[in-house]
């Protein structure tokens, strides 16, 4: 039987837009975008930034970074919606038929950096907290996170549907056990700390917060492809963000303004460690917890990395499932992620620019786009994205404060819009004669 005659395996349109007829509804495309910044790493950065902040900055920080991440993800969903294409088909029509290589092989690598690097986390938080083997945990976790991702987005929906209210359950859980320690009345009133005051600003913490979204939010296409329209692919972009990555922020923010975080300079709002030792079943669902949650965004970037390959060697996405989740579960284990994530986040500062020449390409000029004849290489599109990169790596040395990932968008789309307005041939003149026959 063909994996595509299984509805548990249906196809996964690696090399075509996804047709009308196997869109799915926008609850389930919204349950693949939601479960996914429900996670501790999440609370981990709200906290940090509530540490450095204070409250009241760091809510104003969140609102910003996450109001960049709507306008940024929710258009390439729209497009995406509407044509059913998944990033690397975007890609192509933007930067060539050969140009897109470049493109869709860089971010898919780096997806796939980050499912190696929660892969790891997996295995050592639950090594922290329960003591049991790192590596063995490691590998189960990598067994685990890649066959849900061979199923499918259908499976990842489900994982959303799971990983969502459990976040959420147990997140309230744990302010409920603060409560009985700590006044929640006085959080709004929390400045920062004194040690910390000067060392984040409001823009590095808006670029904290973009970044931490910046490629999969870019390869939102793979996900938001499976919308029946452009409506319905912003709507499922809306449940991420703001919706849920603000929600997964303040659990942090609370933890730490009510002064009950554990090292929050460090460990943040993470509030794991406050579920243990009060019973065996509290235990047992939050070890269940562990899994689920890093499971979600392992399976999501995994499903992003196995895409982008599977169209670059005109292959399948559930071979590259399993040759990927091989891959970065043998750097999870071999130890190398935890050197991942200073790399991986700068990274992330030079990915939107990609995004955002993209969304000038293939929205605000569709009429010239649609109409242009295929390129191998198109260079006015990979120099708008020089210059983007360029400005935010520059923004991120001298002068953070102002918000590097920001920068790095905004310059990359006015760059591509005045570049290409360059290069359009001008209209002839007609003579004069033609003038006074008039």
């Amino acid at each position: 039987m063909k994996t595509s005659d299984t509805p548990a395996l249906e196809q996964e349109f690696e090399h075509e837009p996804v047709p009308l007829t196997h869109r799915h509804s926008t609850r389930s495309v919204s349950a693949v975008w939601f479960g996914f910044p429900m996670i501790l790493t999440n609370a981990l950065f709200g906290g940090i930034i509530t540490w450095h902040l204070g409250f009241w900055p760091a809510l104003i920080a969140i609102l910003l970074g996450n109001l960049v991440l709507f306008a940024y993800v929710g258009a390439l969903s729209w497009y995406a919606g509407n044509s059913g294409m998944n990033f690397a088909l975007q890609a192509r029509r933007t930067f060539g038929s050969k140009g897109y290589i470049l493109v869709s092989g860089f971010l898919s690598t780096v997806v796939i950096g980050w499912y190696a690097f929660q892969t790891g986390l997996t295995g050592t938080v639950i090594n922290q907290t329960f003591g049991w083997n790192a590596l063995a945990v490691t590998a189960f976790a990598m067994i685990l996170y890649t066959g849900i991702t061979f199923l499918g987005v259908r499976a990842l929906s489900v994982l959303g549907m799971i990983a969502a209210p459990l976040f959420v359950v147990l997140g309230m859980v744990a302010l409920w056990l603060i409560s009985k320690q700590h006044d929640f009345s006085v959080v709004t009133q929390w400045k920062g700390s004194a040690s910390a005051a000067g060392a984040m600003s409001m823009g590095t913490a808006v670029t904290m917060v973009v970044a931490g979204f910046a490629d999969s939010g870019t390869m939102t296409a793979d996900f938001t492809r499976w919308s029946k329209n452009g409506r319905s692919a912003v709507i499922a972009a809306f449940s991420a963000f703001p919706v849920a990555n603000v929600i997964s922020y303040l659990f942090g923010v609370v933890i730490v303004a009510a002064g009950a975080a554990v090292d929050p300079l460090t460990n943040g709002g993470n509030f794991l460690p406050m579920l243990m030792g009060h019973s065996a079943i509290l235990s047992v669902v939050a070890c269940l917890f562990v899994f689920i949650n890093l499971g979600s965004v392992c399976t999501h970037c995994l499903y992003n990395g196995a895409v982008g390959f599977s169209h670059l060697f005109s292959s399948k996405m559930r071979l590259w499932t399993l040759i990927l989740g091989a891959i970065g579960g043998a750097l999870a284990l071999a130890g190398v992620w935890s050197y991942f994530l200073e790399w991986l986040s700068l990274l992330g500062i030079v990915v939107p620019p990609f995004g955002a020449v993209m969304i000038v390409d293939l929205i605000f000029m569709a009429r010239i786009s649609e109409q242009r004849p295929a390129q191998r290489f198109r260079g006015t599109a990979f120099a708008a994205w020089a210059i983007g990169s360029l400005c935010a790596v520059i923004a991120h040395v001298a002068f953070p404060q102002f918000g590097e990932a920001v920068i790095g968008l905004v310059t990359a789309a006015i760059s591509y819009s005045v570049i290409s307005k360059m290069r359009m041939p001008r209209p002839v003149m007609e003579n004069s004669n033609a003038r006074l026959q008039r």
